[in-house]
């Protein structure tokens, strides 16, 4: 069970993606401002405060916020592990779609909100495995991310193919035989 699931110990039951998502707010607005006030999570979430209160209560009830009407709204410390974490997964969603699938970051920020809670943890894990992977050890030439949006726009005949394997194995060719022992050791890493 992914740990961001539990909820805090007092209400059985696994975390819903709403819920979440009032921690994730919750906790941005605390790094951002002294307090945290209703009316600031109601502009956040695009709701009315009302609705806050209630989810509040909720939130209350499970031992993830200190909340009394009319006062500030703090998280626990289970609150607050919950609200990190939904924050470091929608930031790792939005990189690898921004950075790696070069989706506009509106859209990369509004599917990274859906993904974040449906993700397991080791899936999670794997895709920030592969976003430095891809990052620090291209194996397919230093332009490989730009023939993949190529390939995304007009799709890949497999005539291209076999050219393109020739002209990355004449450039790795090439920083073989400079013997650079920092291009052959980029190589082989």
């Amino acid at each position: 069970m992914d740990p961001s699931k539990s909820g805090g110990g007092r209400s059985p039951g696994p975390l819903t993606s709403v819920m979440e998502d009032y921690l994730e707010a919750i906790f941005d607005l605390d790094q951002a401002q002294k307090v945290v006030r209703v009316k600031d999570i109601a502009r956040r979430m695009g709701v009315k405060m009302p609705t806050v209160t209630s989810m509040l209560k909720t939130l209350h009830d499970r031992g993830l916020v200190q909340y009394r009407k009319y006062e500030y709204v703090d998280l626990t410390a289970a609150g607050r592990r919950v609200g990190k974490e939904m924050r470091r997964r929608h930031g790792l969603l939005a990189n690898f779609l921004t950075g790696i699938l070069k989706v506009d970051p509106a859209t990369a920020d509004e599917e990274a909100c859906r993904m974040e809670h449906s993700l397991s943890t080791d899936t999670l894990e794997r895709l920030t495995d592969f976003m430095h992977f891809v990052c620090d050890c291209p194996r397919a030439g230093a332009n490989w991310l730009e023939r993949f949006e190529e390939y995304r726009r007009r799709g890949s005949p497999p005539e291209d193919c076999p050219e393109r394997s020739a002209v990355f194995s004449a450039q790795l060719k090439q920083r073989i035989n400079r013997e650079d022992p920092k291009d052959v050791n980029d190589i082989q890493s």
